[in-house]
C-alpha cells in the first residue's frame, strides 16, 4: 500500500491511497481457496472444484467484496498510522479499480483538533433554589380536584356558560351531506374545554334546554382527516340538558383516586413533584451557565465539515419557522445574510462545546451503561401509552434515533463530572426569577407566579439553543381523534 499526503490545510487532510494489484489478486485467490473447500458444483466432489472454474463463476462478485474490504482496511490503517482522529466519516472516492490494475482512491476528512480542557475547579457557578410555598400546593390540589368534577342538572331556566356540561344531540354536515364521525346523541360536552374544533363550543354557550342551535365552523387546514381539512361545516345541535359542575372535595377519597391513602400523603407527593420541577429548571439554568463558562474558556479551531453540517441544520429549522410565520418581529426584519452570519457563530459554538465535552469524557473514561440506556428507552416509551412496543421497536431499529436518545445521557454524565469539580454556591430565589431569562433575572419581581414551573419556551429556538444540546428524536405520530373533535394529531 502506498499513501501520498496531497493536502494539509488547517484541520483538513487529503490522501491518495494505492493498493497494489498483486495484493488484491492474492486476497481474491485466498478467498477462492476457502470457497473450494466447501462449495458444491455438479460433476465435482466437495473440495475438488478447480480454482479456475471458481474464479470464472465467482470472481466478479468476490472482486467487489475484496475491493470494498481493501478500501476499509487501508483507509483505517492510513488514519491509525498517522495518529489522526477524523471528526466525521472520511469521504472516499475510488479513482481506479480495473481488473488486473491497482486500486486507487482519494480520502478526505477533517481531524479533531488538539483540545486541552481548562481547570474546572476555577469555574464558579450559582445554583438557584426555590422553596415550594403552601399556596402553590393548594393551587395544585385544586387543579387535581378539578380533574374529578361532579355534575348535576341545573335548577331554573338559565343559559349555559363555560364550565357547564351540556348534553347534546348533533349532526354535522359538509356541503349539505352528513359525514362519518360527525354525529352523536346524548353527548356530554364540557363548555370551555376546547375538546371540539375551534368555534363549536363558543356557539353553544348561552343555549338553554330545548334550544336548537345551528353551529357554523371551519375545520383547520391541518386537520387530521384530509377530506374535512379546511372545509366549512354546519352542525345541527339540540340541547337536551345542562349540568353544573363542582370540583371534587379535597379529602382522603380524592387522595385515593391518585394512589394515596390520605390528603397529607397527596400533599407531600404534590410538594415532591413541584420540587422536582423546580430542580429541573434550576439544573437547566446551571448547565447553561456552565456551558457559557466553558465556551469563554476555550477557543480552538473547529472542523469546517461539522460546523457546516450544524449550520445547515439550524438554517433548515429557521426556514420552517419562517415559512410557518413563527418568527418574532426582530428576526423577521433581518436579512438572510444577517441570519447566516449569526447561525455560523452559533454552529461553531455548538460544535466546539460538543467536541470539548466529548474530549472530557474520553480523557476521564466516562461511559453510560446498558442499564441506563434501557431506563431512558423505557421512560420514552411510557410517554406513548398503548404504543410502547412500537416506540421500543422504532428506536431499536433506528441507530440514529437511538443515538439521539442516548447522547444526552452521555452529555449529562460529562456535565455532572465537571460540576463536581466546579465551585457552586446556592441562592434562594423566587419562582419568577428562576423562570426568567438570565438577563431578566435581576429585575424586580412583579407578581408571584401561579402556574406550575416548566422549562421556559424558546421563542428563538435556533438561536437560544446554542449550548450544543442534542436534538430531540423523532416521535411516532399520535393517533387521530374523531372528526367532530379538535384534532390533536399534529
Amino acid at each position: 500500500m502506498q499513501v501520498e499526503e496531497i493536502k494539509i490545510e488547517g484541520l483538513h487532510r487529503e490522501f491518495k491511497v494505492t493498493v497494489d494489484a498483486k495484493e488484491i489478486e492474492e486476497k481474491i485467490g485466498y478467498r477462492l481457496e476457502e470457497y473450494a473447500k466447501t462449495v458444491k458444483m455438479p460433476g465435482f466432489r466437495p473440495g475438488k472444484v478447480p480454482i479456475s472454474l471458481l474464479r470464472k463463476r465467482f470472481g466478479d462478485s468476490l472482486r467487489g467484496e475484496i475491493l470494498e474490504q481493501a478500501v476499509n482496511d487501508s483507509s483505517s490503517q492510513t488514519v491509525a498510522e498517522r495518529g489522526l482522529r477524523p471528526a466525521a466519516q472520511p469521504k472516499i472516492e475510488v479513482t481506479s479499480f480495473e481488473e488486473g490494475g491497482d486500486l486507487e482512491y482519494s480520502m478526505a476528512f477533517d481531524v479533531i483538533p488538539e483540545i486541552e480542557p481548562c481547570d474546572f475547579s476555577k469555574i464558579s457557578l450559582e445554583r438557584l433554589i426555590v422553596a415550594v410555598d403552601e399556596k402553590e400546593i393548594d393551587e395544585a390540589l385544586e387543579r387535581l380536584a378539578g380533574m374529578h368534577k361532579t355534575s348535576a342538572p341545573i335548577t331554573g331556566d338559565r343559559k349555559s356558560k363555560d364550565g357547564d356540561v351540556v348534553v347534546i344531540d348533533f349532526v354535522g354536515k359538509v356541503d349539505g351531506e352528513a359525514f362519518t364521525g360527525g354525529s352523536a346523541e346524548a353527548y356530554e360536552l364540557e363548555l370551555g374545554s376546547g375538546s371540539f374544533i375551534p368555534g363549536f363550543e363558543d356557539q353553544v354557550v348561552g343555549g338553554k334546554v330545548g334550544d336548537h342551535i345551528e353551529v357554523k365552523v371551519k375545520f383547520p387546514e391541518e386537520y387530521g382527516a384530509a377530506d374535512l381539512a379546511g372545509k366549512d361545516a354546519v352542525f345541527d345541535v339540540d340541547v337536551k340538558e345542562i349540568r353544573e359542575t363542582t370540583p371534587a372535595t379535597i379529602d382522603d377519597d380524592l387522595a385515593k383516586k391518585f394512589g394515596k391513602e390520605t390528603v397529607k400523603e397527596l400533599r407531600d407527593a404534590v410538594n415532591e413533584e413541584r420540587q422536582r420541577e423546580f430542580q429541573e429548571v434550576a439544573r437547566m439554568r446551571l448547565k447553561r451557565g456552565l456551558l457559557d463558562e466553558l465556551a469563554n474558556a476555550h477557543d480552538f479551531e473547529v472542523p469546517e465539515s461539522l460546523a457546516t453540517e450544524e449550520q445547515n441544520s439550524i438554517w433548515q429549522q429557521y426556514e420552517k419557522q419562517r415559512d410557518a410565520g413563527e418568527l418574532d418581529e426582530e428576526d423577521a426584519a433581518k436579512s438572510d445574510d444577517e441570519h447566516k452570519a449569526e447561525f455560523q457563530e452559533i454552529s461553531e459554538r455548538r460544535v466546539r462545546l460538543g467536541l470539548l465535552l466529548s474530549e472530557v469524557g474520553r480523557l476521564n473514561d466516562i461511559q453510560i451503561g446498558q442499564e441506563e440506556v434501557n431506563q431512558r428507552l423505557f421512560t420514552e416509551a411510557q410517554r406513548y401509552q398503548g404504543q410502547e412496543q412500537q416506540v421500543l421497536e422504532f428506536y431499536r431499529n433506528n441507530p440514529e434515533a437511538m443515538q439521539s436518545l442516548t447522547a444526552p445521557l452521555y452529555e449529562d454524565k460529562v456535565i455532572d463530572f465537571i460540576l463536581e469539580l466546579a465551585k457552586i454556591t446556592d441562592r434562594t430565589v423566587s419562582l419568577e426569577e428562576l423562570l426568567a431569562e438570565p438577563e431578566e433575572a435581576k429585575k424586580p419581581a412583579k407578581k408571584p407566579a401561579k402556574k406550575a414551573a416548566k422549562k421556559p419556551a424558546a421563542t428563538k429556538a435556533a438561536k437560544k439553543d446554542a449550548s450544543g444540546d442534542d436534538k430531540p428524536a423523532k416521535k411516532p405520530a399520535a393517533k387521530k381523534k374523531a372528526p367532530a373533535k379538535k384534532d390533536e394529531s399534529k
